[in-house]
C-alpha cells in the first residue's frame, strides 16, 4: 500500500508541475497577444507609404481614437486602466496599482503605439499621441 501511496504522490507532484507550467504558458500567451495587438494598432495609426502618382489623391484623415487604444490591451489590463481623449493624445491612466509586471506590459504596448510614460506623482499616466493617416 505504501508503494501505491508513493505512486499517487508522484503523480500529484507531476500534475502540480503541469498546472504551474500551464499557468506560465498562459501568461506568456497573454503577453504575446498584447504585443500583437499593440503592433496592429501601431500599424493602423502610422501613415502608410504611398507611391507617387500622376493624379492627385485625396486621403482621408483619421485620428487615433480611445477605442483603437483600448483594443491594444488584453481585457485583464484594460480593466485596470481609464482612457481619456485629450486634444493631441489619448491619456491612459491606471485605476489601481499595476505592479511591475503589468506596468511593463502596458508601457511596452504604449511604446509600440508611439506613446510614452509621464511620471507626475499621483497624476502619472501614459500618453498615446494621435496621428493622422
Amino acid at each position: 500500500m505504501s508503494t501505491e501511496k508513493e505512486n499517487l504522490e508522484a503523480l500529484l507532484k507531476k500534475i502540480d508541475n503541469l498546472v504551474t507550467t500551464m499557468g506560465k504558458i498562459s501568461e506568456e500567451l497573454k503577453s504575446v497577444s498584447a504585443s500583437i495587438k499593440s503592433i496592429a494598432v501601431s500599424q493602423i495609426t502610422q501613415p502608410s507609404i504611398q507611391r507617387p502618382s500622376t493624379a492627385p489623391v485625396q486621403t482621408q484623415q483619421k485620428k487615433t481614437s480611445v477605442e483603437d487604444i483600448r483594443m491594444a490591451f488584453p481585457e485583464n489590463l484594460d480593466n485596470m486602466l481609464s482612457f481619456e481623449d485629450k486634444d493631441e493624445f489619448i491619456m491612459v491612466k491606471p485605476k489601481t496599482f499595476l505592479g511591475s509586471e503589468n506596468f511593463a506590459k502596458i508601457a511596452s504596448a504604449v511604446r509600440g503605439m508611439g506613446g510614452e510614460y509621464i511620471s507626475a506623482g499621483k497624476d502619472s499616466h501614459f500618453r498615446v499621441y494621435k496621428k493622422k493617416n
